[in-house]
């Protein structure tokens, strides 16, 4: 059947209603997290865990070392101390396809498959027999009533099957493949509050910086309207700290994040280093000026690791005159007696994606 070549083991995209545990693997970590429902329309944070990977064992993306991968996986479970063994995984953005396209409204989802076969041979630069395909279908096309907008994505089989891999090493089932992009805007929703200010008509930048790369996305009605990705990211500044003070990568590496770093660490190196975050946000910015017809941008919101670097969100704020803070999906959520508050706020900016990937538990689509 058609609907068996769309995706073989699971519909990435689609949502699932049994409990599951959102896992992001990342260049440097995996992080787990499970959510639960609080009563009505409220959620509750049971669980999570950050788990270090060992050098190289994800590059560019890529699982290069499943065993080592899963191993760590399974570790992390352990440590969370739950039953649950369903998780939604998530692909980095470069490794899939997605293209919006326009089909006729009041189909049957059989209908709607060839035609969205049809669309994906045009911009897929692969057999399609050589990918997972699948498709959402996001809401009324923009100028048309009788029309609807559908989100066609699609990746090669051997990047979802290493993630599957890794998953199944550690003894846990994959039930929801997403994209890294899409779980941290979702995890996007639940920080837009009265609060803070922001609201869906807001022009909101979302600055995602990681151990390798920085992305700033920008968002408005609820869309991404641009993207770009640089590569800078926190590892950068492990290396600064490797050749300032004379330590090997690990060991700049550690001190990094336990702190205990010289005195003049703070001017010589991190400082330096917040600067060439703020100058990628400014040309970020600028070129989506730019590029588009907007003139402004309303908010920064900062996330992955390097969010929380001291000095960091108030420099953003001054230097480009923008409102800018730093994410927590969980503001608004309760904690379990197991989650220490003031750790969880710390960890908060870099768990979007994985916080994303655990909301598809109550995703009614």
């Amino acid at each position: 059947m058609l609907k068996e070549k769309l995706a073989s083991q699971f519909d990435f995209l689609r949502a699932t209603t049994p409990p599951l545990i959102g896992v992001d693997i990342s260049s440097s970590y995996i992080k787990m997290v499970e959510i639960v429902e609080a009563g009505r329309g409220l959620y509750r944070v049971e669980r999570y865990v950050i788990e270090p990977l060992p050098k190289d064992t994800v590059t560019d993306g890529n699982v290069s070392n499943i065993e080592a991968a899963g191993e760590v996986m399974r570790r992390a479970h352990k440590q969370m101390g739950t039953r649950v063994k369903n998780v939604a995984l998530a692909l980095p953005s470069a490794a899939v396809i997605t293209k919006k396209v326009i089909l006729a409204g009041g189909q049957r989802e059989e209908e709607m498959e060839y035609q969205v076969q049809s669309e994906a041979n045009q911009y897929i630069p692969f057999s399609l027999d050589e990918v997972n395909l699948d498709f959402q279908v996001i809401g009324p096309a923009p100028n048309s009533e009788s029309e609807v907008e559908v989100l066609i994505a699609a990746s090669r089989k051997e990047k979802i099957e290493d993630r599957v891999a890794v998953a199944e090493a550690a003894g846990l089932k994959t039930s929801v493949m997403d994209v890294e992009s899409y779980a941290a805007l979702a995890a996007f929703d639940m920080i837009k509050n009265a609060a803070n200010g922001i609201e869906a008509k807001d022009v909101t930048a979302i600055v995602d910086i990681g151990a390798q790369t920085t992305r700033v996305t920008v968002m408005h009605e609820d869309q991404q309207v641009y993207s770009r990705e640089q590569q800078l990211g926190g590892y950068q500044l492990t290396q600064d700290i490797s050749r300032q003070f004379g330590m090997p990568i690990e060991e700049a590496e550690v001190a990094k994040k336990s702190g205990g770093l010289p005195d003049n660490f703070g001017p010589d190196v991190l400082q330096p280093f917040n600067e060439k975050i703020v100058l990628e946000i400014s040309r970020a910015l600028q070129f989506f000026f730019t590029s588009t017809q907007f003139n402004k941008v309303d908010h920064i919101v900062l996330c992955g690791g390097c969010a929380m670097l001291e000095g960091l969100e108030e420099m953003v704020s001054q230097r480009t005159q923008v409102h800018t803070l730093v994410a927590n999906p969980f503001a608004n959520m309760a904690l379990s007696s197991k989650i220490k508050p003031r750790q969880l706020t710390i960890d908060a900016p870099s768990l979007m994606v994985a916080c994303g990937l655990a909301m598809r538990r109550f995703d009614p689509s």
